[in-house]
């Protein structure tokens, strides 16, 4: 186990100089060799990001208007599909949140800005409508991407300044049969324009993500890279967490903790608010205050991701920081374990979500009657201890493309969650020794070929090695402390 950590330990190091090349930098294109600012890396202003030819880290100009072709295929003939970017949101009056890109406007465009509209169509290709730069929001928020950009930069066929949406977008909208477009984030901008009432009208309007969340459904070659990146991210910024955790047992402690450790490898932002639940908060399954502080001898549950360059990871483990579990959790945690792995090993293509859920229920209804929590199979109260699904899909978002049923046949290239658990409220009736223990173990799985490969092994499960983990850092940093 120690020669498991020196391993980790050392891939997770990061030096001052690259820290300094993934984060800092100008923001911009080049134009006859003038840097020109569009509020976003490029491949001249970000050379340890950028690849000559990517839009995004990792992702070139020819993978996005290779899915824009196949959008365009999958779209009925003279159909228009219109994408309006995310919009800012506020926190304050004047303090808005970090933004975050759409993922199906950011999967067609690249842009990562605020303020934009994508039309695409067969007969216009990728037309793109960009907000126009006030002097006013420059000098206080720097430059953004205009018309240039969306042609230089992002590879539009067309594009217009935003102000012109009005005129030009009706006439697109006329000469086509079927609108989709992005729900999630449609604003008034079109929709208020009477061809777009007119279609609405005839019920000619759709929802584009039942085509988006195809395609973004199976990752490709690239993608799959950055989210191998960003499990690595956050494997090694848990495991230092796990490590952190008999030193600093305080629920925010381990929350800053994973944060800092995920954008000090590169990550631009946690995937979701941090889950640590300490004791019976564990038992909460989407718990987010961490403001407690674990107990000797309670266990802490961590669900935790990072976003790297728009990809997304998710995994999560519990243990004791104490560095031992007791009888009763290492009993509730071995049915977890064996759950997961069994259902891991399940997983394939044809295989479907519905499929390994129904036999992690199975597994998890019988293991808790034997223990003495259910009082038998099939019981209703099974489902106050699990109301969740066995997993979910994850891309760009975390739980990605949410119009692709749990039914259907997993394929290669699509990446899932495992993530059996127990979640037993202090109140239930069961067992006093098990009350107030909710325990989750969840992994990264992306489906191949010929099976499976896990993207979250990286981090101990097995109760020997976490406790190992555990008591030999302690015992280390006690030494290193002494001498």
């Amino acid at each position: 186990m120690q020669g498991v950590v020196r391993k980790l330990t050392r891939s997770i190091s990061i030096s001052r100089t690259q820290f300094r090349s993934q984060v800092l930098g100008f923001r911009s294109y080049c134009t006859d060799n003038v840097f020109v600012d569009i509020g976003q890396p490029t491949p001249e202003s970000h050379p340890q990001l950028l690849k000559d030819g990517e839009i995004t880290p990792g992702i070139s100009s020819e993978e996005y208007i290779l899915r824009r072709k196949k959008l365009l295929e999958l779209l009925p003939e003279k159909s228009l599909a219109i994408i309006a970017a995310a919009p800012v949101k506020m926190m304050t009056d004047i303090v808005p949140y970090t933004f975050r890109q759409d993922a199906d406007y950011s999967y067609i465009t690249g842009c990562q800005q605020a303020g934009g509209v994508a039309v695409l169509g067969h007969d216009c290709g990728l037309c793109m409508f960009m907000p126009e730069a006030d002097p006013y929001d420059v000098t206080w928020q720097g430059p953004t991407a205009g018309v240039d950009a969306a042609l230089g930069a992002f590879k539009a066929d067309k594009a217009y300044p935003l102000s012109k949406l009005h005129e030009i977008l009706p006439h697109m909208i006329s000469v086509s049969s079927k609108l989709f477009h992005n729900i999630q984030t449609a604003i008034p901008a079109y929709m208020k324009l009477e061809a777009f009432q007119k279609q609405a009208s005839c019920n000619n309007v759709r929802d584009l993500s039942v085509y988006t969340h195809q395609l973004r459904w199976i990752k490709s070659p690239a993608e799959l890279k950055l989210m191998k990146e960003s499990a690595s991210i956050a494997c090694q910024a848990l495991l230092l967490t796990m490590m952190h955790s008999k030193t600093y047992p305080f629920e925010g402690m381990l929350a800053a903790k994973i944060e800092y450790e995920c954008k000090m490898r590169g990550a631009q932002r946690m995937g979701f608010n941090p889950v640590v639940g300490g004791g019976n908060n564990a038992s909460i399954i989407h718990y987010s205050r961490n403001d407690q502080k674990i107990k000797h001898g309670d266990l802490v549950l961590m669900d935790i991701g990072c976003e790297l360059h728009g990809y997304v990871s998710d995994l999560t483990r519990t243990w004791a920081p104490c560095g031992s579990f007791s009888s009763a959790q290492e009993e509730l945690y071995e049915l977890i374990l064996e759950t997961s792995k069994q259902c891991i090993e399940l997983c394939k293509p044809g295989t479907s979500i519905r499929q390994l859920h129904n036999h992690s229920v199975d597994m998890l209804q019988k293991g808790l009657k034997d223990i003495g929590i259910l009082s038998g199979v099939g019981s209703s109260s099974y489902h106050k201890l699990n109301p969740t699904s066995i997993g979910h899909y994850l891309g760009m978002d975390v739980h990605d493309c949410s119009t692709i049923s749990y039914d259907c046949p997993l394929k290669p290239g699509v990446v899932i969650t495992i993530e059996p658990g127990v979640y037993i409220p202090s109140s239930f009736g069961c067992p006093q020794r098990y009350r107030g223990i909710g325990i989750r173990i969840e992994d990264e799985v992306l489906i191949t070929e010929t099976g499976y490969e896990v993207l979250t092994a990286s981090i101990p499960k097995e109760v020997k090695h976490v406790e190992s983990l555990l008591n030999n850092f302690s015992q280390n940093n006690l030494r290193a402390t002494s001498n």
